[in-house]
């Protein structure tokens, strides 16, 4: 008897080892994508990702970030795919060899918003640089995400616009992404550019309101990118290049369209073929 319960029991070890693997296996068949706070805070990735893995049985893990770090993951080989939105920041990525081909993918635009009783007297304008100008010279209080991502590094780029280096009290750098931002925004009051995207899924918006909108240079490009395999062998190149062909298949397309909150489309999708590289 002893001897047969040794045998059941080796059986039994066997068996539970056998079924252990399969569900590793399958479990190991992920790839890692650094992306922006915007695109997370804002729900997308909750909505397509889903259809993603239903298709294709990969799952994408996820490193929400500031565009900067973001691409910093992938220069490190942190990452297999990059999904941000800083054109010029994404061309360099790619030029210096860390990313295959740049495509875009979609957009939105940028908004400032701020306190209803609108301090600077901003409320209704289209020129964004003008509107900086005011709160500077009112010296109202402006919260940045002073991170380094793209909607920070579209804030300097309007700063800049307006000639203006903002500094002083008035101006509280968080270093924090988009979501927290708007959190001191709404507990400050203060102004604050973010995407449209973060802005429609945030509930935290006290009486923060969008005081700044249809500028064309506010508009948002996101691109996403394949971390370079000749850089980092270890780069899952082919189910990270078929994450990005979804992406901007007619199918990912769709899913990106279809993503809306109180019917309100948070992204419009605009891959073409032969993206920028």
């Amino acid at each position: 008897m002893l001897t047969l319960t040794r045998r059941t029991a080796v059986a039994a070890l066997a068996s539970l080892a056998a079924l252990a693997v399969v569900p590793a296996t399958a479990a190991d068949r992920f790839i890692t994508v650094a992306s922006t706070t915007s695109t997370a805070n804002s729900g997308l990735f909750e909505h397509i990702l889903p259809l993603f893995k239903k298709k294709t049985g990969i799952e994408v893990r996820v490193i929400a970030q500031g565009t900067g770090q973001a691409l910093e993951t992938g220069r490190r080989g942190d990452a297999d795919v990059v999904f941000v939105h800083a054109p010029a920041a994404e061309k360099k990525f790619v030029a210096e060899g860390y990313g295959v081909v740049r495509n875009e993918v979609m957009y939105n635009d940028f908004v400032i918003a701020g306190p209803a009783a609108d301090p600077a007297g901003v409320k209704g304008m289209s020129d964004a640089a003008a509107a900086l100008t005011k709160i500077a010279e009112a010296s109202a209080t402006f919260a940045s995400r002073g991170d380094d991502s793209g909607t920070h590094k579209a804030e300097l780029h309007l700063w800049k616009a307006a000639g203006i280096e903002p500094k002083g009290s008035w101006y509280r750098e968080t270093g924090s992404g988009m979501g927290a931002t708007l959190n001191t925004a709404a507990q400050l009051p203060a102004y604050a550019l973010t995407d449209r995207g973060t802005w429609i899924s945030f509930k935290n918006k006290a009486d923060l309101e969008i005081a700044v909108e249809g500028d064309p240079a506010l508009f948002n490009q996101y691109g996403v990118i394949l971390v370079n395999p000749k850089k980092h062998a270890h780069v899952k190149k082919d189910d990270g290049q078929a994450f990005i062909d979804w992406l901007i298949s007619a199918e990912g397309q769709k899913a990106i369209a279809d993503y809306k909150l109180d019917g309100q489309q948070l992204f419009f999708p605009n891959a073409k073929s032969g993206s920028s590289s």
